[in-house]
């Protein structure tokens, strides 16, 4: 079965390409001239050059393909020029869905975001159909992620465009090479640099669980619908406090307050645009976003589609052991 599949150089990509290389797929990924390929060494999968901004590019990936998994997305909390998150995140996924509707294919997965759900205020798991709106959407990358998002269910409404709606929580594990905001919070408390923590919750996942969900949507997922995939609901201290196990440092002991980081923030950004650096190690956005639990359930995935996560300590220790191994620490 021939299968294109974009951003296979990227975090959630390359465990997407591993599990459909193991399923006897016959894969051709979508990546950029300047794309880091790290993660696809030593693969058997077709290389072809192109952009989601580019139409012929897309039109050529997607020649003779059947199937497409759509995985690729700017995933920035923070970016000098928002323009280029909409680019990417909204044009280009509408791009190529109208491309693959072109091209004849039979079965798309299309990985969205727990970023566009909503949230349950007295912190209980939200899951696919908790209300929100756009006003909601706290910074550019939800907000992107909510309007593409909103485009491809309109097309599978509209059009009947065959795709399948993927919603991962916050993935944790190995090949994380840039690395992604959680990422990132992992290296500093693995590295001994995160001694305070703020009040908030993330549900995290392995990755590698998260791409086996990507092939499970691909097998037995609905058309139209949307499955969180995601696996154990954590405050940010439990998660730190996991860290400090694996890795030995101290467990954090001072909890600061949202406001008092908010002005760091502000500062952090300041000075990341006076220097050109690629993003502040503090976020507006990020402590926004941290005001709220973000937790989910995955039951949906669980019932329909036959998910199972493994725990969440093995996903941190893989982190952990991924970033000290290539030489982050």
């Amino acid at each position: 079965m021939k299968t294109l599949i974009t951003g296979a150089s990227g975090f959630i990509g390359s465990a997407v390409l591993r599990r459909l290389i193991h399923a006897g797929h016959n894969v051709r990924a979508l990546i950029r001239p300047n794309s880091d390929r790290r993660n696809l060494d030593g693969l058997e999968v077709e290389l072809v050059i192109g952009d989601l901004n580019d139409r012929s590019s897309l039109h050529h990936a997607l020649a003779g393909c059947e199937v497409l998994f759509h995985v690729a997305a700017d995933y920035r909390l923070w970016v000098p020029r928002p323009d280029e998150i909409y680019q990417t995140n909204v044009a280009g996924t509408l791009s190529i869905m109208l491309a693959a509707a072109r091209a004849g294919v039979s079965r798309i997965v299309y990985t969205s975001s727990v970023a566009t759900l909503g949230s349950n205020q007295d912190g209980s798991p939200a899951d696919e159909n908790t209300p929100v709106t756009f006003a909601e959407m706290i910074g550019h990358y939800k907000r992107s992620k909510y309007l593409a998002e909103a485009e491809v269910r309109r097309l599978a409404i509209k059009q009947g465009l065959p795709v399948i709606i993927v919603n991962p929580s916050a993935p944790v594990g190995p090949r994380d090479i840039k690395p992604t905001p959680t990422g990132q919070m992992i290296l500093q408390a693995a590295s001994g640099r995160m001694p305070a923590y703020v009040d908030t919750g993330l549900n995290l996942v392995h990755v590698d669980d998260v791409a086996t969900g990507h092939m499970l949507a691909f097998e037995h997922g609905r058309i139209g619908q949307r499955y969180i995939l995601g696996a154990c609901n954590m405050t940010l201290k439990e998660i730190l406090t996991e860290l400090a196990k694996i890795t030995g440092h101290p467990r954090p002991w001072l909890r600061l307050p949202h406001n008092l980081v908010l002005p760091i923030a502000y500062a952090a950004e300041t000075w990341a645009r006076m220097t050109g650096r690629r993003e502040p190690l503090v976020t507006v956005d990020g402590v926004r976003l941290a005001k709220k639990l973000m937790f989910f359930s995955h039951k949906k995935a669980v019932k329909e589609l036959g998910f199972k996560a493994r725990p969440v300590i093995d996903a941190l220790r893989d982190a952990v052991g991924w970033f000290r191994e290539n030489g982050y620490c």
